[in-house]
């Protein structure tokens, strides 16, 4: 099986990330031409170390998972750690064959100093190991890329902990950046947001993360996270308006 994780200035965080999986028998990093020394950091745990431009994120992770000696692929971000519990569990999974061509992961992301397990941030399920003569990254999404399998999907026990934001101010710049992308993917499929949807949509969507998936039983944190939740579905929106009214240039 094979590794891959894709970088850009993750030098604080991708040593960990590749403890993690240090079991596999090959890890690829492609990097798109960090400043930092992620780069660096990255050679000193595995020879597959490759410099790229920069083509999107599934473009990027399919050029990964075609530099992969193996089919067998765990793609894996820098800001993640592959638990113990999920590494024991792949090892096994793939000794005695897998049967499944594609299999989902829970995600726990810790923030704000706990791991939380409620609001849409858990289970999170990620599709992340798949054999690729099966599964490719659906290269029509620019944000939330996300693999397709031609095949059976099936889901992991063991959780993919995510060390998501340093802290609020680095959640925000993401949450910007996430809904200029899906405003932008929007608007290109001809799709509009009206008073209505922006007015409705974000409490819902707090109601939904902070009642409905149990936000509150992480205290604070799952009222801030619930609060943030709801302001991505603000800014999307919003922006998705936004771009249906820009004069044409």
């Amino acid at each position: 099986m094979s590794v891959t994780i894709i970088t850009k200035n993750e030098a604080a965080r991708l040593e960990a990330a590749l403890a993690s999986v240090a079991w596999a028998d090959e890890i690829v990093v492609v990097d798109a031409g960090s400043t930092d020394a992620t780069a660096d950091i990255a050679r000193r745990a595995t020879g597959r170390v490759f410099v790229e431009g920069w083509p999107g994120f599934p473009q990027q992770k399919n050029r990964a998972a075609d530099l992969a000696t193996h089919d067998w692929i765990l793609s894996i971000d820098a800001d993640e750690r592959v638990s113990p519990a999920l590494a024991a569990e792949i090892r096994a999974l793939l000794a005695g064959g897998p049967a499944a061509r594609g299999y989902r992961i829970p995600r726990v992301t810790r923030a704000f100093g706990r791991e939380l397990r409620a609001t849409d941030w858990y289970p999170d399920w990620q599709l992340r190991l798949y054999d690729r003569r099966s599964g490719r990254w659906d290269e029509t999404r620019t944000v939330h890329e996300s693999v397709r399998v031609d095949g059976d999907v099936a889901k992991l026990r063991g959780e993919l902990l995510h060390d998501g934001y340093r802290d609020l101010s680095e959640h925000l710049q993401k949450i910007d950046r996430y809904t200029t992308l899906a405003a932008d993917a929007g608007a290109a499929r001809g799709r509009d947001a009206s008073l209505l949807q922006i007015a409705v949509h974000p409490p819902l969507a707090f109601l939904r993360n902070y009642i409905l998936r149990r936000g509150f039983t992480a205290g604070a944190a799952g009222f801030v996270v619930s609060a943030m939740n709801s302001w991505y579905v603000f800014l999307k929106l919003a922006k998705l308006w936004e771009r249906r009214r820009r004069p044409i240039a």
